[in-house]
This record gives structure tokens, sequence and C-alpha cells, in this order.
């Protein structure tokens, strides 16, 4: 048996997946999960960035476009995952037309541009289009969002349902995950805190959180676009939320557990937030929407948070404890 040319080899074992996903926001901390959830089941995947563009994703100014109609003709996706926004609350406050670029007109144009080609795009939204006095909230509940964020956030709903009737929107929490950086998630932001335990530090105890882990929502994604491939009824929006119900102390305190850590000197505050940009109080998603479809997974806060964490760790003799 003779072995083959390598090259001819290459082709006849390699089998490129025909199904293809491109993602907005790839370089992000929930893009980066999208990317790696669609790649790793078979998707043949395309992620774009933009400041953070690496030579693994495509470089896309989503507010060009001319840029973004090329990557889309010459891509021809059948599933696009609309990750790309500016998330921060206070920076859409002090930036509110370039907020309003990205998270409205950028979107509306991606969903010309999907139906152009007859794809299906999942707009990723957020929680902060309600106000948080009445949860959970259903997705026939009327928003009400009470910050420049959440406004952005609903009028890129409404832009992308307008151009293409075929929309899913996916509404979802605050989120955690593999982060680079810190600062990425307004979750992990708090682990300096809780490790230098030598400071007292005030913790928000006032807003009822519901902490998401990025791989969850990935796998809703990606659900979410197989059951559409099979069934075009799938569109509309929908909601995903992790099930724990936490304040930011709450979470604090439980990171500090994960990795056994005091927690003795952080400090609840139950006052409503003065500072910034306005925060609903509860803004609970009812998920049995995407349940009932049998779509959904759940990864317990401890476990995901120390997956998270553990890099950014500063007493390494944990690490011993756990991992000899």
């Amino acid at each position: 048996d003779t072995p083959k040319d390598s090259g001819e080899a290459l082709l006849e074992d390699v089998d490129i997946p025909s199904r293809r996903v491109l993602i907005t926001g790839a370089t992000g901390l929930l893009g980066r999960a999208v990317f790696k959830e669609f790649n790793e089941n078979n998707w043949n995947t395309v992620g774009c960035g933009y400041r953070r563009a690496q030579p693994r994703f495509e470089h896309v100014n989503l507010l060009d476009s001319i840029a973004v109609h090329d990557i889309i003709h010459d891509f021809q996706p059948h599933v696009i995952v609309h990750c790309a926004a500016e998330r921060r609350p206070d920076v859409v406050e002090g930036q509110p037309d370039a907020a309003s670029q990205l998270n409205v007109a950028a979107s509306a144009n991606l969903a010309k541009e999907a139906a152009g080609v007859g794809a299906f795009l999942i707009y990723i939204s957020t929680d902060y289009v309600f106000d948080g006095t009445s949860p959970p909230y259903k997705e026939t509940d009327v928003p009400n969002p009470l910050n420049l964020y959440g406004k952005t956030k609903l009028e890129g709903e409404k832009a992308v349902l307008e151009n293409n009737e075929d929309t899913a929107v996916l509404r979802i929490p605050v989120l955690y995950g593999e982060v680079e950086r810190l600062e990425e998630s307004a979750v992990t932001v708090m682990f300096d805190k809780v490790q230098f335990s030598n400071k007292s530090a005030n913790m928000d105890h006032w807003q009822q959180r519901f902490p998401t882990n990025v791989k969850d929502v990935a796998a809703v994604c990606r659900q979410l676009a197989e059951k559409r491939m099979l069934d075009p009824s799938i569109k509309g929006t929908f909601h995903w939320s992790g099930n724990e119900q936490m304040t930011k102390y709450e979470m604090a305190c439980a990171i500090a557990d994960a990795f056994n850590l005091p927690s003795s000197h952080l400090r609840p505050i139950t006052d409503s937030p003065v500072v910034g940009a306005l925060r609903p109080r509860n803004a609970q998603l009812d998920c049995s929407k995407l349940e009932m479809l049998g779509i959904g997974q759940r990864t317990p806060f401890r476990a995901g948070i120390r997956e998270s964490l553990w890099p950014f760790l500063v007493d390494k003799r944990w690490r011993q404890t756990v991992f000899h």
C-alpha cells in the first residue's frame, strides 16, 4: 500500500464543513466563545474584529458598509452572529453618537446585507432593554430601557427586525468567561478587590444580576442556528440567562469562596448607585421559550468563575493545592 502524496491526502481527509457562519466582534469576550463553539462543531467559521483583530480574524470596520458588503458577499454565510457592540453603559453615555453608530446603524446595515444573501442573523441584545421593576421578563414584555446603552440596543433590535424579518434577537444579561484582561467583564473585574483583602472594598448589594457564562451563550447561538437550518420559523426574540441570582457583593463573596479567599473585607452597599448610567434593579429574563425548544446549557457560577479566574490568581499556593 503506497503512501499517498501528502497534498492529495490532505484534500481527501480534510472535510471542509459546508455550513458557513460569520461572527462579528470575534475578538471580544463573547465573540471568542461563539467563534470557538461553531468552529469546534463542524461549522466553517469566519470571525471579524476591529481594534483587536489578530491573524485568525478578518479586520472589518462595521461602520464601513462597503467592507461589510464585501466580506458577506465573498463568504456567503448561512448564519451571522452579531456580537460586536459598545457594551459599557458609562462609555455609551459619554460617546452617544459613536455608540449609536455601532449599536444601531451598523446593526441595521448588517441585517440588510444578511437578507441580501439569505443569511440567518442572530443579533445579541441585553436585559438592559427592561427597567427592572417587574421581573421576570418574557420576550413579549414591553421594554423600557433606563439608560442610553439599553436604548441603543433596543433601537438596534428594532432596526434589525425592520431590515430583515428572519432575524433572531437574543437578549442576555451580564457576561463572564475566560477573559484576556479582568476588565473585559463586569464580573471578573472584581477579582482584584476580592484578592487584596488588606483593603476593605465597597460592593453593590442592590442590583440583582444573573451572571452568565459566554460558553453557555455560545452554545445557545449554535443550537439556535442549527435548529433554524431545519426550521425557518425560528426567528424573533429570545431570552437566555444564567439562573443564579446575585448582587455584585454576592458574586464577590462567591469568587472569594471559589478560591478559598477571605471575604470579610468586602462591604455590601444596599443603596441604589448614584454615579454613572441608571441601572435596572432586577431585569431577570424568563428563558422558558428557548428551554421549550430544548435549547440551552448552564454552567454553575462557581465552576465557571474558577475556570475563568485562576490564571489571575496572585497567591500561587492555591494552584498547588488544586492541581497537584
